[in-house]
């Protein structure tokens, strides 16, 4: 009996040990795949600040691998992004314009979201089902297609070389109405029925109940607008020929070009300076905020 049970015990222990060395692998596994995959998305990015600080003897003769390391850091690639370059952009005209882009069409974007989600989230009226299925349809349309037709209208309405023809199309996007809908059907319906019954408009339960639960999405969604305008490059470029008008991508786009015009090729590590400038500010922005970003996505959840 004793032999048995010594048998039984040295199973089970065999057992545990063999799905220990199993766990411990495939976690092993699985993190090798992860640090491949972050290193190979952080790549490029390094490679930017890398670029950024080579001459431009140095970045023309780059061959291999081993040739990234700057042989001398040349800081002055930075001074001279800040130049005007051959198409007349200048950096501070073109912040203040991404500045006024962003706060101007994320500010009327998220009323116009708050208003159309509530809408969809809690009132009823007809075509209701029908018109949001409209909405999410168009999310299956490819954007340039969009862009055509937006195009053409702000021509039509002789907006373009102006900052209304870049703020007008940044106003709606369907999925963040989409995102800030599920977030609103997920707030309980007795709230809303107490709030009836307490004699409290649609508008004031909006504002008072509704907006705070959903602060999470909100501040996302925010963020995330923030961000899209600030990298946001072909409609600018595409609406706007008059450099007066134009964001910082144009900027960094057109960095790098001799002043004078007296080449059409671009001193890449300028370029490569012009891009890091940009990116600073996003990367900050989002290692500060990061927690809101994903609490408010993942807040949002699936219902309805």
């Amino acid at each position: 009996m004793s032999t048995d049970v010594m048998t039984y015990k040295e199973q089970v222990k065999k057992t545990k040990t063999i799905s220990k060395v199993a766990h411990i692998s495939s976690q092993t596994i699985l993190y090798i795949i992860l640090t491949i995959a972050a290193v190979m998305s952080i790549f490029p990015f390094i490679f930017m600040i890398l670029a950024s600080l080579m001459s431009e003897s140095q970045y023309n003769s780059f061959r291999e691998i081993q040739d990234m390391i700057p042989e001398t850091l040349v800081w002055s690639n930075y001074s001279n992004a800040f130049l005007r370059d051959s198409q007349g952009l200048n950096f501070t005209n073109a912040l203040i314009n991404t500045i006024l882009v962003a706060l101007s069409s994320t500010v009327l974007g998220m009323l116009v979201t708050i208003f159309t989600a509530f809408a969809f989230a809690r009132l009823e009226f007809k075509g209701k089902s029908l018109i949001f299925t409209l909405l999410l349809a168009t999310m299956m349309i490819p954007g340039e297609l969009f862009t055509i037709t937006n195009y053409v209208t702000i021509t039509s309405m002789n907006l373009r070389n102006s900052l209304t023809a870049l703020v007008l199309p940044f106003m709606i996007s369907v999925y963040y109405i989409y995102l800030l809908r599920n977030n609103f059907k997920q707030i309980p319906d007795e709230l809303y029925k107490a709030a009836k019954i307490d004699g409290v408009s649609d508008f004031k339960y909006l504002w008072k109940v509704m907006v705070p639960i959903a602060s999470p999405t909100l501040i996302s969604i925010f963020l995330l607008k923030i961000i899209g305008i600030w990298n946001s490059y072909i409609w600018p470029q595409l609406v706007n020929k008059n450099g007066l008008y134009q964001l910082l991508s144009n900027w960094m786009a057109s960095s790098g070009q001799p002043a004078d015009g007296s080449s059409t090729m671009p001193i890449i590590p300028i370029k490569m300076a012009a891009a890091v400038i940009i990116t600073i500010p996003l990367l900050v922005m989002f290692l500060c905020f990061r927690k809101y970003i994903m609490r408010g996505v993942s807040k949002s959840g699936i219902k309805g």
